[in-house]
């Protein structure tokens, strides 16, 4: 099948497999936003704009398997549930900061266990900068400059897998970056800093690779549309990165630089 063809994902059955699909994530909407509820009923609050994000993050993820976006096979269309899934989806997501809710709203067995895990190697390994750059935008040259591509289309499956990965990956790239939870892992901001910059240049340089090389069997015009869109989408979700990012470190070294007054006040010697 050429890679500009339509993609099923499953004949006659695929009403009923997309609501399948679509569990998980109805799911993960509603457990959270009982566990915010929750929260704020038991007096010690959880804000709403993180609910908002929450669910915002949730149904950018479910574009990627339910619905229009997950059954056609045109290029536009797959990379929009890309910028979608693999982009605007984690950030939303990560700064809805689900571990802290989990760990305030679970048993106290249950959370120990929970945090156990976030401390861990495992843990620490997969949210190093370093390490989830290179499963993200690594991950996309896989997808793009071999035939991993032109297989997802053909086989649902494959698809299904790639559009997880994606996810998934985003969501560490996301967290190792800008997290907002309390984690034992966080590396320096500068370090941060540098990844996003040159994560940003591969995302970059890969859509004009994509744009100056179409795969073969694909419209052009097609393939060059969704190119522009990876380019401007990505260019648009690091802006926001780089946005939360110096928002961080302003937080934690801004406040404790002195103001203007405060240095013409050293300087003078006043007191």
């Amino acid at each position: 099948m050429p890679v500009g063809a339509e993609h099923v994902h499953g004949g006659s059955g695929a009403p009923a497999a997309e609501w399948i699909l679509a569990v998980p994530f109805i799911v993960a909407a509603v457990t959270y936003t009982a566990a915010a509820v929750a929260e704020r009923r038991g007096g010690r609050g959880w804000p709403w704009y993180r609910v908002a994000l929450w669910i915002l993050g949730v149904g950018a993820a479910m574009s990627g398997f339910v619905g229009p976006l997950a059954a056609q096979g045109g290029f536009t269309e797959h990379m929009l549930a890309h910028v979608l899934v693999g982009m605007v989806a984690p950030v939303a997501l990560v700064l809805a900061a689900p571990p802290t809710l989990a760990l305030r709203t679970m048993s106290v067995v249950s959370a120990r266990h929970l945090s156990r895990v976030l401390r861990g190697t495992p843990a620490a390994f997969l949210t190093h900068p370093v390490v989830a750059a290179t499963l993200n935008i690594g991950g996309l040259w896989v997808l793009y400059a071999t035939p991993l591509y032109e297989l997802m289309q053909q086989v649902p499956l494959v698809h299904l897998l790639v559009m997880l990965h994606l996810l998934l990956v985003g969501y560490l790239f996301t967290v190792s970056l800008v997290g907002v939870d309390p984690s034992p892992h966080r590396t320096g901001l500068a370090l941060r800093a540098v990844v996003l910059v040159l994560s940003s240049a591969a995302h970059g340089v890969l859509a004009k690779l994509i744009y100056a090389h179409p795969p073969a069997g694909a419209s052009t015009v097609d393939v060059r549309a969704g190119a522009q869109l990876m380019f401007y989408g990505g260019d648009a979700v690091d802006l926001a990165l780089i946005a939360l990012l110096c928002a961080q470190w302003y937080r934690t070294s801004g406040r404790r630089l002195p103001t203007p007054a405060t240095r013409i006040h050293m300087r003078t010697g006043g007191g």
